[in-house]
């Protein structure tokens, strides 16, 4: 049977990351939507790979379940690539603080339980978990280590102690790169790694939608004041990921690469002035 390598997320960036690393390999490429899906593994089929459409709900216990199941029927699991989420402009805080902090951690539990040794993933953070303000110890560690079923019943993370949708974003990245630390610990029981990518702005439909919704001139400022001047590219982010899931990566894990073109230099030390919510995008 082949490796198996399941996208979850198989937008811009999860397929960028899949086009590098998923020759000759069964690619599982799921998404909310089956139909966006669907498109995806007829361009994957079209370019030679061996691609297969799934269809999770990355809040539903028993949907990521599902998906582990019908990727584990296919090879053994040896490649992971989560990046499926919503961004500030598009959710309410409670679907951000459920899809994007809550869906990573179950993602991170379920496929960690069957991780095949020698098998590595990438989760896509952002570089918004960076700008949020330092919490306190012990809230790093909740994050890093509650339960995924009790995640969401902390009590920082309750109406009224997140401010909008932008810190629930905010807090939810930074969540992501303190529970694949944690993970990591774990994975390597099984002979597995696991690290996240905080990118910057990175121009796909999600990019796109903040460009253009309320936060856009905020966005546009963070790209013309950054030191590289541009927004990035998937392709991009599929070059980290590479490293990272590949035999030139196996001695991290538990890290979080940030490739942001330098906008979170420049909101410490340049000239980007921070927003009057908690940070950047």
């Amino acid at each position: 049977m082949k490796e198996t390598l399941v996208v979850v997320g198989a937008g811009q960036i999860g397929q960028a990351i899949a086009r590098r690393i998923g020759v000759g390999k069964q690619i599982v490429l799921a998404s909310l939507r089956i139909e966006e899906a669907e498109q995806a593994v007829e361009l994957f089929r079209h370019a030679g790979f061996s691609a297969t459409a799934a269809s999770v709900d990355v809040s539903s216990r028993a949907s990521v379940s599902a998906l582990v199941e019908q990727a584990c029927q296919l090879g053994p699991i040896t490649g992971l690539i989560h990046a499926a989420g919503v961004s500030p402009s598009q959710a309410p805080v409670a679907a951000i603080l459920r899809v994007d902090l809550y869906g990573t951690a179950l993602v991170l539990e379920l496929f960690g339980n069957v991780m095949a040794s020698g098998g590595s993933a990438v989760v896509i953070a952002s570089q918004s978990g960076h700008r949020l303000p330092a919490l306190s110890q012990q809230q790093d560690r909740l994050l890093a280590l509650t339960p995924a079923e009790e995640l969401l019943q902390l009590d920082f993370l309750q109406p009224g102690q997140v401010l909008d949708t932008l810190h629930a974003y905010q807090l939810s990245k930074r969540a992501n790169s303190l529970r694949v630390m944690a993970e990591a610990v774990r994975w390597g029981q099984r002979g597995a790694r696991v690290n996240t990518i905080s990118p910057g702005i990175i121009i796909t439909a999600l990019a796109n939608d903040e460009l253009n919704g309320p936060r856009g001139a905020g966005y546009r400022s963070m790209i013309s004041g950054s030191p590289v001047g541009r927004a990035g590219t998937p392709d991009e982010v599929g070059h980290v990921a590479a490293l990272l899931m590949g035999p030139d990566g196996t001695f991290i894990t538990g890290s979080d690469i940030l490739m942001d073109g330098g906008v979170t230099s420049a909101f410490r030390f340049g000239d980007i002035a921070q927003p009057v919510a908690q940070g950047g995008a």
